[in-house]
């Protein structure tokens, strides 16, 4: 579903990805983790078209996101850290327009139950901008989820959601991956990684460091049984940062 093959940005002469390469299948969560400055938002827009690589190909369900870019964004729905919803329009009206901009037929029957699942029915006649930013999170998601797309791209999701926002949308994102959805989550909460995601992607200084299941970036990285991302990701990381050969470095993720 989503195609990631020696994808590299550069910037005025900085190489903020540098090489990387990896897959994410229909139904599987991807985590993606590093630190500041890693590469991780700049890898997601570009999956979304939003930047343009600078070498490489990225596909989405087989379409190459640059030269099938429309038949590539109808099937993704990209959420960035920051939402920024429309100022004079109430949150049905956000999924109503949604639905007009991507002709979704059947929108109308959807409506209810998405709202319900993102705690948002109360909300639904109430001007965006009089959100909390959690609740406005939850509105850019819905607005994602309506399309029922079959690649996901999540940046910092869980930002301003209380603890029962934050268990519900790691339901509801998990919900998309079981109906063959492939998402990838970037995320700095290591535990929603370790609990959510079917495999993890770490960047450091826009290389890929490490990348499997985490059992198996524990073992490539020496760590012991029962070690939490948490800790796996500080000993990828500082070994990458001393400069020493870290798990999967300078290798394709795939």
């Amino acid at each position: 579903m989503i195609r990631v093959e020696r994808y590299s940005k550069t910037y005025d002469g900085f190489q903020a990805v540098r090489d990387l390469s990896f897959e994410v299948g229909a139904g599987e969560i991807l985590g993606l983790v590093g630190p500041n400055g890693a590469g991780k938002t700049t890898t997601l827009r570009a999956l979304a078209g939003i930047l343009p690589p600078t070498s490489g190909r990225l596909e989405i369900g087989g379409f190459d996101v640059v030269d099938d870019a429309v038949d590539a964004k109808r099937r993704l729905a990209y959420v960035p850290d920051t939402p920024h919803p429309f100022d004079l329009l109430t949150v049905e009206e956000h999924l109503r327009f949604t639905a007009l901009a991507y002709r979704i037929e059947d929108a109308d029957d959807r409506f209810s139950g998405l709202l319900a699942e993102l705690e948002l029915t109360e909300k639904r006649e109430e001007l965006a901008p009089t959100l909390s930013r959690g609740m406005q999170q939850k509105l850019a998601i819905a607005c994602a989820f309506l399309r029922d797309p079959t690649a996901i791209l999540l940046d910092e999701p869980l930002t301003g959601l209380d603890p029962k926002g934050i268990r519900d949308m790691r339901d509801a994102i998990r919900r998309r991956a079981e109906r063959g959805a492939a998402v990838i989550v970037s995320s700095h909460q290591l535990e929603l990684v370790e609990r959510l995601c079917t495999r993890v992607l770490v960047l450091h200084r826009g290389r890929s460091v490490a990348f499997g299941t985490l059992g198996e970036i524990r073992a490539a990285a020496t760590a012991a049984e029962g070690a939490t991302l948490e800790e796996v990701f500080f000993a990828i990381t500082d070994a990458a940062e001393r400069g020493e050969t870290a798990a999967g470095e300078g290798a394709d993720a795939t």
